[in-house]
């Protein structure tokens, strides 16, 4: 098991270096590499078949709840992206900005998209007309670039993947209930594919999206007890299409304007799958997204019949699951690190005296534990196996997350909590702007992370100023 040991060195400890564990997995398991332009990855085949599985299940999500995809241009005009304020303000340090074309200064500039509200409403502006027309529910999967300082592969990257809703509403309570429809499509996606828990709530005033009257979030927390903004979902009321000059003929025949939403997530889920679920012998990926299901390693392979028999096996499971049969001349060991690294969550061993007997030996990547089953009705007992690595990855995440949530009742605690602890925190706020800025300046970094959904009365006063108190919020530090 020499090889098998080297392979897991290779991989710094998480409670060693969290950061360098994180950046060795995605290397070392070949999920990315560096490119020539700074802050941009190349998402190699093994990284790119995770996004696919994300991406198949969410699109078929969100056709299910009615939407469509389209596709709309890279680049926006600055003239364009300048006309709702509040949105451009707050992309503005972000922007990368195109400014020759062909060798010739552009008349001009072309902001290449960090997001498309704008494309949206120039589009939406030209084909709603009357009530008739609406609701729009359009759905884009696309990259856009944002001109991040400090990058790390799937969680900030100067261009990155991801799916962005935009849709148009007769009412603004229809628009309100698609926002958090949409929020829920992604809370239950983390948990039913995921397999990661999320707290989910309103993000404050300071916190929400440029342009938005409101945002929701689903915040998963990693295995250290960071948070990471898993995924957003805005309600613009009707400010994009004032802006936009969007109007329509209601049922009155009144002209009226219409009623936004948008809602995104994005590689960084991946980033997420990395630090809720990993160890320190690299990925353990979710069964649901994992490229390779299951691999089969044959051992004794120069045994006559080993081979076949793994063949037959593999066929007979590759109607149902996503297969690999390693028939390589690499050593079990060898094999066995490999997949391990690379997070498969089932290994099926077959060898000589397994064929004799009508068996083989599962290994679960979550536990480690060997299991050994018949080889009759073997499909079946990998499906359940395949749900149960599932459930205990939830389960574990889910209680992770319990242990590393705290509660403050004043700021001393507070600030205790945050300097000796790593994780959530749970406290009362006034709603001023101002506690919130204090608490980021005086721990470095913790932020609100959300208003939950489940609001707890922990006290009547504010944590910070000893104010009345509007709402809890859940801080914490986020990649």
């Amino acid at each position: 098991m020499s090889e098998q040991k080297k392979m897991v060195e290779e991989i710094t400890s998480r409670d060693t270096d969290f950061a360098r564990w994180y950046t060795d997995v995605v290397k070392k398991t070949e999920l990315v590499d560096y490119s020539s332009v700074k802050g941009c990855m190349v998402i190699r085949p093994y990284g790119y078949a995770i996004w696919e599985n994300i991406q198949k299940d969410l699109d078929a999500r969100f056709k299910a709840t009615g939407h469509e995809n389209v596709y709309m241009p890279m680049f926006i005009p600055e003239s364009l992206l300048q006309k709702e304020k509040d949105h451009v303000e707050g992309f503005a340090p972000e922007v990368a900005w195109v400014t020759h074309g062909g060798g010739e200064k552009l008349a001009e500039r072309l902001c290449v998209r960090p997001t498309s509200e704008t494309l949206f409403c120039e589009h939406y502006a030209k084909i709603i007309n009357s009530y008739r027309d609406l609701p729009k529910l359009y759905n884009q999967w696309c990259s856009v670039v944002r001109w991040e300082k400090t990058t790390r592969p799937f969680l900030r990257s100067a261009e990155f993947l991801w799916q962005e809703g935009h849709t148009m509403h007769e009412t603004a309570e229809e628009a309100k209930a698609e926002t958090l429809r949409m929020l829920e499509v992604y809370r239950d996606f983390y948990k039913e594919t995921l397999a990661i828990p999320v707290v989910w709530g309103q993000k404050t005033e300071k916190e929400k999206f440029a342009g938005a009257e409101a945002t929701y979030t689903v915040e998963p927390m990693m295995h250290n007890g960071v948070a990471l903004q898993g995924g957003t979902s805005h309600y613009f009321g009707d400010g994009f299409a004032r802006a936009f000059n969007i109007r329509f003929s209601g049922r009155d025949n009144t002209l009226q304007y219409p009623h936004q939403t948008s809602w995104g997530v994005s590689t960084r889920m991946i980033g997420a799958i990395i630090m809720t679920h990993g160890d320190d012998s690299g990925l353990v990926l979710p069964p649901r997204v994992a490229p390779i299901q299951a691999v089969i390693v044959p051992i004794a392979m120069h045994k006559g019949g080993v081979l076949e028999k793994a063949e037959e096996v593999a066929a007979s499971l590759k109607e149902r699951f996503r297969i690999k049969l390693d028939a390589t001349d690499n050593s079990p060991g060898w094999k066995f690190s490999e997949y391990e690294m690379k997070g498969v969550p089932l290994r099926i061993e077959l060898g000589p005296r397994d064929i004799e007997q009508g068996v083989c030996v599962l290994v679960r990547r979550d536990t480690g534990e060997k299991t050994t089953v018949s080889l009759e009705g073997l499909a079946d007992t990998v499906a359940e196996m395949l749900d149960n690595i599932h459930d205990s990855l939830y389960n574990r995440a889910l209680e992770n997350l319990k242990n590393r949530t705290y509660t403050a009742h004043d700021y001393d605690e507070f600030l205790a909590i945050a300097k000796e602890k790593s994780g959530y925190i749970n406290a009362m706020w006034c709603g001023d702007e101002a506690c919130e800025t204090k608490i980021k300046e005086d721990t470095g970094g913790v932020k609100s992370r959300c208003i939950p959904f489940d609001e707890e009365q922990i006290s009547d006063v504010c944590v910070v100023c000893g104010k009345p108190a509007k709402h809890h919020v859940v801080f914490g530090r986020q990649y």
